[in-house]
């Protein structure tokens, strides 16, 4: 922890697919302030842990908590109302949208003042209003990726939630994108981040978080992490 008040925590998280229990008993703490990252292999539970807060997996009400609210059995608009916004795995933008409509399309979600709005946008990601007019899937996968960050951060998120936003980008990419992490908590958002890039994740993050087959096997911050530990952690203790 940061040392900051507990602003989001999971309680006993179980998440299923119908018959498939992805998730088992998962406790998360998220201090206000802080950023949080969640490795694990493919198939770990890592973007179900994040689509389940978010509202779009269907989970019981007392097993995320904001702000000392139950919101687990709230949906999708209700979290983000709510101040929860989640980048997704893979960007997906309105294709029939331009970047400026596209990223207002967040505005809209939930209809919030606070510091996000197009020209603070613009700021963080300044190559965005170069292409402002652009369909947002013409642009390059760095940049598509930047109008799905923007997009999230237009509703003024308390808890901003971030699927493998590195995932397929150049390393030079990566390292613009997660430049702007700084000014997304300067601006008062606390961050989930699920990053399959260990190295990215430890440099970036307060604390980290494994899972491994829908159950929680390592947490605690960098500098506590040794390489064996997270092996272990990832891949199922050595024999």
């Amino acid at each position: 922890m940061t040392g900051g008040p507990v602003l989001l925590e999971t309680c006993g998280l179980v998440a299923r697919y119908g018959d498939f229990q992805a998730l088992f008993g998962i406790d998360l703490r998220l201090a206000r302030g802080e950023t949080l990252a969640i490795i694990g292999a493919n198939g770990a539970g890592k973007s179900t842990l994040l689509r389940a807060i978010a509202g779009v997996v269907p989970v019981a009400a007392a097993s995320v908590v904001l702000r000392g609210e139950p919101i687990g059995g709230l949906g999708a608009p209700d979290v983000l109302a709510r101040g929860v916004a989640l980048v997704p795995e893979g960007r997906r933008l309105f294709p029939s949208l331009s970047v400026e409509e596209n990223l207002l399309v967040g505005a809209y979600a939930r209809g919030a003042g606070g510091h996000w709005n197009l020209d603070t946008v613009y700021a963080l990601f300044p190559a965005l209003r170069e292409r402002r007019h652009a369909p947002g899937t013409a642009l390059s996968g760095g940049q598509q990726q930047m109008v799905a960050i923007g997009r999230a951060l237009m509703s003024n998120p308390t808890v901003l939630l971030c699927d493998e936003i590195s995932l397929g980008l150049a390393p030079r990419v990566i390292r613009d994108i997660y430049a702007a992490v700084p000014q997304i908590q300067a601006a008062g958002a606390s961050l989930v981040v699920v990053e399959q890039d260990i190295g990215q994740a430890l440099r970036v993050a307060d604390r980290v978080v494994c899972l491994m087959e829908g159950r929680l096997t390592l947490e605690g911050t960098p500098a506590q992490l040794s390489r064996g530990a997270i092996h272990d952690a990832y891949f199922g203790v050595r024999a």
